[in-house]
């Protein structure tokens, strides 16, 4: 134990300005992983290894245990390897959020600024009428990130974007109503569409119960693109959005289209202007 004091007072001894420099990109690193694995399954398994690994060393600190020793050194290489593949769903996310980063939409003339207003206008006036009717609905608004896939496994429309047209896709029992719309600038790519259902535990951990598979797909979709996902509960005409793995509920119309027309100006003016005014999509509170 005296020799463990003994090394931990000569460490601080050595410290220098490159040590906290290395220290702080460590801890950096470690920040930056928590994050990305926050409210995912992974988190579990997370704290399990790291519990493990920072047992083990303080043992093999503490206790003088040549046999423990070889099993840890022997143990590490391994758990290094299989770091890439048991977290491999979180780093692929990870890897995207990063080269999603700076990314925008190409809105290059002022006829495409007015099409996206208008499209924000459309989706707006829909939501607030089903949401007066309490019919469900989830449509997405595509922005930079291609959505092809998706689109081609619904019903292909090409129509020009319309509340009435939004209400009769949405309206209950109708063909199309069970599923996602895709909206690009104007037009409506396609009408049920099947998303990808959110894993990461955001929902599950709410105290509403009546988030059900709709606000997992519009999860879903913002967690593996930039899309910008419009729910409305069937339940109770709540209207939500959800970008980046993030979602705000209870939303009323007025909010919702000052919301999505900062997305748009954010996408010209930079992101540190959305951050600015919306922290709670990006991880802050709301």
């Amino acid at each position: 134990m005296t020799d463990f004091f003994n090394e931990i007072f000569f460490f601080f001894l050595r410290i220098n300005w490159l040590s906290i420099l290395d220290i702080a990109l460590v801890t950096l690193v470690f920040f930056a992983l928590l994050h990305f694995l926050r409210d995912t399954q992974a988190m579990v398994l997370l704290r399990g290894a790291i519990f493990l690994l920072v047992l083990m060393a303080i043992i093999n600190m503490i206790v003088d245990l040549p046999a423990f020793s070889w099993l840890v050194t022997t143990t590490l290489p391994a758990l290094i390897v299989a770091v890439p593949v048991i977290f491999a769903p979180e780093i692929r996310k990870a890897l995207e959020r990063i080269g999603r980063a700076g990314t925008f939409v190409p809105i290059t003339n002022r006829k495409e600024e007015d099409q996206v207003k208008k499209s924000i206008s459309m989706v707006v006036d829909a939501a607030a009428r089903l949401s007066s009717r309490q019919h469900g609905a989830l449509i997405i608004m595509q922005r930079f990130d291609n959505l092809d896939d998706f689109v081609n496994s619904g019903v292909r429309l090409n129509a020009l974007v319309t509340p009435e047209l939004l209400l009769q896709i949405f309206y209950p029992n109708t063909p199309l109503h069970d599923g996602a719309v895709i909206v690009d600038k104007m037009m409506i790519r396609a009408g049920s569409c099947v998303l990808p259902l959110s894993s990461s535990g955001i929902l599950s951990t709410t105290p509403d119960r009546q988030m059900g598979t709709r606000h997992r797909a519009a999860l879903g979709i913002s967690e593996v693109s930039d899309a910008i996902a419009v729910v409305v509960s069937e339940e109770t005409g709540s209207i939500s959005i959800a970008h980046a793995g993030k979602m705000i509920r209870r939303l009323d119309p007025e909010r919702l289209g000052n919301i999505l027309n900062a997305f748009y100006n954010a996408e010209r003016a930079g992101d540190g202007f959305f951050q600015q005014h919306f922290p709670y999509l990006f991880g802050g509170k709301e």
